[in-house]
């Protein structure tokens, strides 16, 4: 990561300089060797007139370049904190620091910009545009972002390539294959040079075969230094991670190898 403390400025990716309104809104250059540091994160919904509480209290910390995976059943609230992680929501209750930088001082503008530049979302479902080929599903974030034509098209070639989708970029979402169309997801998140990647289920809609490639393609990715939180229900795959936690309830724990 770029990101470095002046007392005034906090980079994010060297795109973009944010400007935090004091300085406690930054936190120690020691304490940026975490990506992701959460302190008590409450987040309650209601159902009808009864309060669900997805996060009880949690505490959860991702440094840089680690790789983490988030297993927990439908309901156990991992998608309530990685909503929270991508800066998608925001939680009740407790303190959730990005790369240094509190969530909590963002104006709606500085949490899109964040969003957009420091954070990939891969999702089960895929979301590629479905009269766009590869190549364009990549290079139209990186276009959204002002980012040049060419500059962008460049991006967009070395992630598909990146991906083993390189002789596949004029090929519509129709025309690949589900495991194809998720590394054409992958691709458009590392195409845009995010500092997390956040994985959510990527592999829930694929055989055994097509997870274990798309498994191998984030292990590669972490190796080459990104950071990326993989949300899963599937237990095995979960080991893969550096490190695994599971939630149930709203509250998180570690967990180990058997």
């Amino acid at each position: 990561m770029e990101a470095s403390v002046s007392g005034q400025h906090v980079r994010i990716q060297g795109e973009s300089t944010l400007t935090p309104v004091n300085d406690q809104q930054v936190k120690t250059q020691d304490e940026l060797t975490l990506m992701i540091d959460m302190r008590g994160i409450h987040k309650t919904y209601l159902m009808g007139d009864e309060p669900v509480h997805a996060l009880d209290g949690i505490d959860f910390a991702v440094a840089k370049g680690e790789f983490v995976s988030v297993i927990g059943a439908s309901g156990s609230g991992k998608s309530t904190l990685m909503n929270i992680i991508g800066l998608l929501d925001v939680p009740d209750e407790g303190a959730y620091y990005l790369a240094g930088r509190d969530a909590a001082s963002l104006s709606d503008s500085d949490a899109a910009r964040i969003r957009n530049r420091t954070i990939g979302f891969v999702f089960q479902d895929f979301n590629l545009l479905p009269t766009m080929n590869a190549f364009e599903n990549v290079r139209l974030p990186l276009l959204y972002r002002g980012i040049k034509p060419k500059e962008a098209g460049e991006r967009a070639r070395e992630a598909l390539t990146r991906v083993g989708l390189g002789n596949r970029s004029g090929h519509l979402p129709a025309q690949l294959s589900g495991g194809q169309q998720q590394r054409v997801a992958i691709a458009r998140a590392l195409a845009g040079k995010p500092e997390v990647l956040l994985a959510d289920e990527p592999t829930g809609a694929l055989d055994s075969k097509t997870s274990e490639e798309i498994m191998q393609l984030l292990e590669a990715s972490n190796s080459a230094g990104q950071t990326i939180v993989f949300i899963t229900h599937n237990p095995e795959l979960a080991l893969r991670a550096s490190r695994s936690v599971s939630i149930s309830d709203g509250h998180i724990q570690e967990r180990t190898a058997s």
